[in-house]
């Protein structure tokens, strides 16, 4: 099976796949240290329409459509510092240094960063956006010192 995916003038990213033609999303699937792989392609229905386990398993026109629509579905922002981190009724509220810039978000207060197997960490906040530190133990003091319960 020969995916085509592609930008049309209406706007949506489309795949052709056994001769149809589906407007697609693409969403990034677990584990999301990878980006470049398990890419699944959703109609608007939220039904999978294709998976892409590699992108350089595509054509290059595919891949560089495939990859801005990464892009513009939203990205993961690295937290390279903690500025503070306070709880409250219900909401864990965390001010970060992010290679963006400075970044507040909130978590729900039983939503703990998951542990990534290359030793990071992965926040999703409350707006389901999603934040990573890429090696806890290389933040500065007082970063790891207000994460210690994340680290382990």
């Amino acid at each position: 099976m020969q995916l085509k995916i592609e930008w049309r003038s209406d706007g949506k990213l489309w795949v052709s796949k056994d001769n149809t033609d589906t407007p697609v999303q693409a969403r990034c699937c677990f584990p999301w240290s990878k980006s470049k792989s398990y890419i699944s392609l959703r109609d608007k229905e939220d039904n999978e329409v294709a998976l892409v386990e590699d992108l350089t398993d595509l054509d290059e026109t595919s891949r560089e459509a495939l990859e801005l629509a990464l892009i513009e579905a939203g990205f993961v922002m690295e937290i390279t510092g903690v500025i503070s981190l306070k709880e409250d009724f219900e909401i864990r509220s965390w001010h970060v240094e992010t290679c963006q810039g400075k970044r507040h978000f909130q978590t729900k207060l039983d939503d703990w960063p998951q542990s990534l197997p290359g030793g990071g960490l992965l926040i999703r906040d409350v707006a389901g956006d999603l934040f990573h530190i890429e090696d806890p133990h290389s933040l500065d003091e007082s970063s790891r010192k207000l994460i210690w319960a994340f680290v382990s």
